[in-house]
């Protein structure tokens, strides 16, 4: 597992490219899949698709701006959607199992 800042590359890049897709701001998924049971990482993801982003690297990418995480859980606090309204997210759960197939999990 790959941590660079609070980016956890650990499903979305190998370690041969991830300095290609930190560099690059224009990076596009190579493949992607559904997520097929809850983790931190699926929650993360479902937070920032209900905002309307793949994941945090397109959303760094797009708004360039640091990411406020709940510090107990890590979880995303709080996200600024394209049209520059905001989410707010509990320290909580919030992806349900009945939401878990909806996850997007890209690979760079």
């Amino acid at each position: 597992m790959v941590l660079v800042g609070q980016l956890n590359f650990r499903f979305f890049v190998s370690s041969e490219n991830m300095s290609s897709v930190l560099m690059d701001n224009n990076a596009k998924p190579k493949s992607m899949s559904r997520a097929k049971q809850w983790t931190g990482e699926v929650e993360n993801l479902y937070r920032f698709q209900q905002a309307g982003y793949r994941d945090e690297l397109e959303y760094r990418q797009i708004k360039q701006v640091e990411i406020d995480r709940w510090p107990d859980t890590g979880f995303v606090k709080k996200l600024q959607r394209r049209d520059n309204t905001f989410y707010y997210y509990n320290k909580k759960r919030e992806c349900e199992d009945r939401e878990v197939h909806k996850v997007k999990v890209y690979v760079y």
